[in-house]
């Protein structure tokens, strides 16, 4: 416990803390010094203000710190990324990926596959360069298989979005005839008041986002125009803007009037849309009590009957499109990129007919690989990923 004081003028600045980390243990990997200090605007603005007169000291660059600590070898790029992903983490779910992929199971999961490259690469220049040594007559064969079998993988961990929306938010529409409810379960799902509600139909004309915590998971919910002709060019657009973001959405809400049990559900974009990844919805059943709809979700949105089955039935739902068990998950484009690129590269290497190019293909699979982690050819990214940090993290 030490208290700060201006050292030409005597000044008490204030009374805190003064840890030191001595190298190799810090964050960083280097010598670190950290002043605890409460925690105003006033507090902090003199002690930068004191350490920015001494000489050789400056403020840190966006993710530098994190930047120092892979450049010292203390964490590798997913981890450093994980970083960022766990200062920007909104929800539970957010942050169990975020300490998994701190935690390096990502990056192992690369350089494993990796490594099984680099020894199908080694047995492949030993065919090349020691022809005389006579290797087994099916080695071809054999690299072959276990590059085909990485392949698979490779191919199956790109379909796999789950990462990505669990990063961004599952998307979720709700779509229906105007005067559906659609705004108002917007509301009421968003507990604040975000749409316009009203009994004039057509109310809405563009796509309204919300960003939800839906039982720990990230969920971009998005309010759209109602499905309806019109000779309105605005609406027009409303609807087409609509029928784009349901078609887009990893899950679509389809509202339903119950007074109007007859609604044009027949109508071919929207009958479309009703598919495994829809949950039809009935609402305004305080109205019309007698209403029903085979597999449809019976809701009242003003009177909050069926709402506590609706958020278990959504939450259920999310929770099925982010379920973070298993492999680790691809979070970032980057990582996705350079995937394909190696995908590109294994197919390649199937086709080829000459050692020495199906070589070149290993190795331009492996670098690719490399570069998720940083193993390989990274100074051309370093500046673009530790741009994304907070200034001094």
């Amino acid at each position: 416990r030490v208290k700060f004081h201006d050292p030409e003028s005597g000044e008490l600045v204030d009374d805190g803390l003064v840890l030191f980390f001595p190298r190799p243990d810090s964050y960083t990997g280097e010598d670190v010094a950290e002043f605890h200090v409460h925690g105003s605007r006033a507090v902090v603005a003199a002690l930068l203000e004191l350490l920015g007169r001494r000489p050789g000291l400056r403020l840190a660059e966006p993710g530098e710190f994190t930047r120092r600590a892979f450049e010292n070898g203390k964490l590798d790029l997913t981890e450093a990324e994980a970083v960022a992903d766990l200062v920007e983490a909104e929800t539970a779910a957010q942050r169990r990926q975020a300490l998994r992929q701190l935690d390096g199971a990502l990056g192992r999961l690369y350089e494993a596959w990796r490594e099984r490259l680099m020894r199908a690469l080694a047995r492949l220049e030993a065919e090349i360069d020691f022809p005389e040594e006579g290797l087994p007559p099916d080695l071809w064969a054999a690299i072959r298989g276990e590059v085909e079998a990485l392949g698979a993988e490779i191919e199956a961990h790109l379909a796999d979005a789950r990462g990505e929306r669990l990063r961004d938010g599952v998307s979720v529409a709700i779509l229906g005839p105007p005067n559906a409810g659609k705004s108002s379960l917007m509301n009421a799902l968003a507990r604040r008041d975000i749409a316009i509600t009203s009994a004039i139909a057509g109310t809405t004309r563009d796509v309204i986002e919300a960003r939800l915590d839906l039982g720990g998971y990230p969920v971009v919910l998005a309010d759209t125009a109602g499905l309806r002709d019109s000779a309105d060019t605005i609406e027009q657009e409303g609807v087409r803007r609509a029928l784009a973001r349901a078609e887009a959405a990893d899950l679509r809400l389809v509202i339903l009037d119950a007074t109007r049990p007859s609604f044009e559900t027949k109508h071919e974009d929207f009958a479309n849309l009703i598919d495994e990844n829809a949950l039809v919805i009935l609402n305004k059943i305080d109205l019309a009590p007698e209403a029903a709809m085979p597999d449809a979700l019976r809701l009242s949105v003003a009177t909050g009957e069926g709402m506590s089955e609706l958020l278990a039935r959504l939450t259920e739902e999310v929770a099925k499109r982010v379920d973070t068990s298993g492999a680790p998950l691809i979070t970032r484009a980057r990582h996705r990129e350079a995937l394909k690129q190696c995908a590109e590269a294994l197919a390649r290497f199937q086709e080829a007919r000459l050692a020495e190019l199906a070589a070149e293909d290993l190795r331009q699979a492996a670098r690719a690989l490399g570069r998720i982690a940083g193993r390989t050819d990274v100074e051309d990214m370093l500046d673009l990923i530790f741009r994304e940090f907070c200034i001094g993290k």
